[in-house]
């Protein structure tokens, strides 16, 4: 580290509206420092190094130019999906561990070029994969993880959110599986603690749908350990809508757990057998008790940070969570070609390509 207090200092690049909460989030971090933005928009750039008291730190719409001026520990990768690659790429080559925002990037080339590069320049690259830094998510992993229900069979997930964005979402091709899928994909890895080994899936746009493209899905996904997961997803769906989080059912060999993606879960155990149907208790879900990773963008920051200081792993370090945007691509993929798609060998192994945001 190049900061004489001992503090990691960092650039953010991408001053759009995603920014602020990176921003944030930084600003409660002691041990953090904020030394330069980059937008290639001057005018949003500007006005982000107001609202943060930045403007006397390095900003500019040359991103090469301000990385060799501040010399940063970390970027902050805030740019657009389809600029992920290059601006995580450059920041490897100018000696910086980057954290990013999903989508790691809009292709699968790309994400194993990412990869590769981190690997090569021996510095960490990681993923914002908010949605599992709360309590709730794991608060359950924790539960399952006690095996009070046995063995874990089948996960089941429901993402059902009618949004009006406007913009470039509006038109944008496999919109719900390029765009959000990947929250709920990486949750389910991260419940589960299993990995995508194929995927069937099933994209259509319903009557009374405000986008250009198919904006729902439905996916089965082979995982590893014998498990099956399934997600029901659309962006288009008005009422009933679901939490961000989806809602959950995980079944296992001796009981069920409902997760509703907020506070309230509902958890039955198998009690005596024998009949037509067993009976079930009801058990109450243990309080988790840790106070780490359960504070969104900041615990995702703040343990980033604390990796850079420590030498340790991440945990949505990119050799991880290239297996979540792998379920991205293959279902993507299962989609286009309307058959199912082998994650491991085709996806992540790339016997077959990966679609882009494009495609």
């Amino acid at each position: 580290m190049n900061n004489k207090s001992g503090k990691v200092t960092a650039v953010l690049v991408g001053c759009g509206s995603i920014s602020k909460g990176w921003l944030d989030a930084a600003g409660d971090i002691s041990n953090l420092e904020i030394i330069g933005l980059a937008d290639l928009k001057e005018k949003i750039l500007l006005r982000r190094a107001s609202e943060y008291g930045l403007e006397k730190t390095e900003i500019g719409t040359d991103f090469s130019s301000v990385l060799k001026k501040a010399s940063p520990d970390i970027v902050f990768n805030c740019t657009t999906p389809e600029a992920h690659t290059e601006v995580t790429l450059q920041a490897l080559d100018h000696g910086c561990h980057v954290l990013q925002e999903k989508p790691m990037a809009d292709s699968m080339d790309k994400a194993k070029r990412i990869v590769s590069a981190a690997k090569k320049a021996g510095k960490l690259v990681a993923v914002t994969q908010n949605y599992r830094y709360n309590a709730q998510i794991r608060r359950l992993r924790d539960f399952l993880s006690r095996g009070d229900l046995g063995r874990l069979t089948t996960i089941n997930s429901d993402f059902y959110m009618g949004v009006h964005f406007g913009g470039f979402r509006d038109n944008m091709k496999h919109v719900l599986l390029l765009d959000m899928a990947i929250h709920t994909f990486d949750a389910a890895r991260f419940i589960t603690g299993k990995d995508p080994l194929s995927v069937y899936c099933k994209e259509w746009n319903p009557s009374g749908s405000w986008y250009d493209h198919d904006a729902s899905a439905v996916a089965v996904f082979q995982m590893t350990g014998g498990v099956v997961y399934t997600y029901h997803g659309s962006w288009c769906a008005e009422g009933l809508n679901t939490p961000w989080a989806s809602e959950w059912r995980i079944i296992c060999e001796k009981g069920s757990i409902k997760w509703d993606g907020a506070e309230h879960y509902q958890v039955q155990v198998l009690g005596e057998t024998g009949g037509f149907i067993s009976n079930y208790q009801d058990l109450q879900m243990p309080e988790y008790a840790a106070k780490d990773k359960i504070e969104g963008h900041a615990s995702l920051i703040k343990e980033f940070v604390h990796c850079v200081r420590t030498g340790e792993k991440p945990e949505t370090i990119c050799m991880d969570n290239i297996k979540s945007l792998s379920m991205v691509f293959g279902a993507v993929e299962s989609a286009k070609r309307q058959r199912p798609t082998d994650i491991k060998s085709d996806i992540l192994q790339g016997t077959s390509m990966g679609s882009g945001l494009d495609s």
